[in-house]
Order: structure tokens, then sequence, then C-alpha cells
């Protein structure tokens, strides 16, 4: 049996007993997904304490409607849809704060803590190089919050939490092919707006 498949299969019973009240057991699956969940919701909103907001929230609604997981899919992509659409809800708050308050969506990247963004590889990379890849984040971030939500959704399930296609279209609840053609006019709109950028500065 692979790790993957264990790791599913090991889920499942943790869910099963969650729904019998042992809270140990939520625990578990907590401290196995919060970092993925925090990275789709930061990729999503784009802000890292929303991000946190979100991911708490989503665990208390995961806890709260346990009884209705029953395993048709796999707990990590049960609780990305969870999530996925608190960040849309919070997307929607955001937008409303835009229409009164100056937002930037050239806003640093939190870093440093591990959780928001991936730690650097070791090694014996140059400062240089290191400030340029941090300068390669931001622009990536930048390009990926002027995707409409759609193509940000499938973006970041797909190829930053590299789901494979029916997860993300069972996250979305949509067909695996709006999944492909949303990914393929998010990655044609990602590439230009990199173009556009970095040939800018």
């Amino acid at each position: 049996m692979t790790t993957q498949h264990a790791d599913t299969d090991n889920d499942a019973a943790l869910a099963e007993a969650c729904r019998s009240g042992d809270t140990s057991a939520f625990e578990c699956l907590v401290e196995r997904h919060q970092r993925m969940m925090i990275n789709v919701a930061f990729r999503m909103t784009g802000v890292y304490e929303d991000a946190c907001d979100i991911v708490q929230d989503a665990f208390m609604a995961a806890w709260s409607k346990i009884g209705d997981y029953r395993g048709e899919a796999k707990f990590s992509t049960w609780l990305t849809a969870i999530v996925i659409n608190l960040s849309r809800n919070r997307l929607q708050q955001m937008q409303q704060r835009t229409r009164r308050e100056a937002y930037s969506l050239n806003a640093p990247l939190p870093g440093g803590d591990g959780k928001s963004v991936p730690d650097p590889p070791s090694g014996a990379r140059s400062v240089l190089e290191q400030i340029e890849e941090a300068e390669l984040r931001r622009f990536l971030q930048h390009c990926i919050e002027r995707l409409t939500p759609e193509s940000r959704e499938v973006l970041v399930l797909r190829d930053m939490q590299e789901l494979s296609y029916d997860e993300v279209a069972a996250a979305l609840k949509l067909r695996e092919g709006t999944v492909k053609s949303r990914l393929f006019r998010a990655r044609d709109a990602v590439k230009d707006c990199l173009k556009k950028t970095v040939g800018s500065r």
C-alpha cells in the first residue's frame, strides 16, 4: 500500500472516530491538513491573517458537519471544498471593502513562519538569488489575485496544491472538462500577467 493510500485510509478511520465524538482524532486531522488548507486559503485571498481565520472556521465547520462526510471523496478533498467556499465568502467581503478603502494587490507575502509560503530550500544560494525568488513569488501572487475567482480556484488546487483533476472537480463540484478548460485559461492569464509584470521592471 502506498503512503498516499495509507494516509487516505487513516483519514477515513479518523473521520469515523470523529463521528463518535473523538476530539483527539479530529486533532490529528487538523495537524495533518492545516498547513495545506492555509496555503489554499492564502493563495485564494492573498491575506495571511484572513487565511488563518478561514481555516479555523473551516475546521469548526468540518467538526460540526462530520456526520455529513461519508467517505465518497477523500477527507482532504471534502475539507478543501469547505475552505474554498469560505474563501469565496471572504473574497466577496474584501471586494466590498475595496469600495470604501484602498487595497494594494502588491502587498508583500508573509514569510518566515513556513506556513504561508514554502520555505526556501537549503543550499549555498546567494542573498541576491533569495531576493529574486521572493520577488518572483510576489509577482506570482499578484498575478493570481488578478484572476477571476473561478480561474484562481482551479489554478491553486491543480498547479499549486497538486490535486488531481478528479479531486479538483470534486472539491469545486465541476465536471473534469470544465476544470481543464478553466485551468488552461488561468495558466495563459498568469503567463501573460507575469510577462507584463516582470518585463515592466
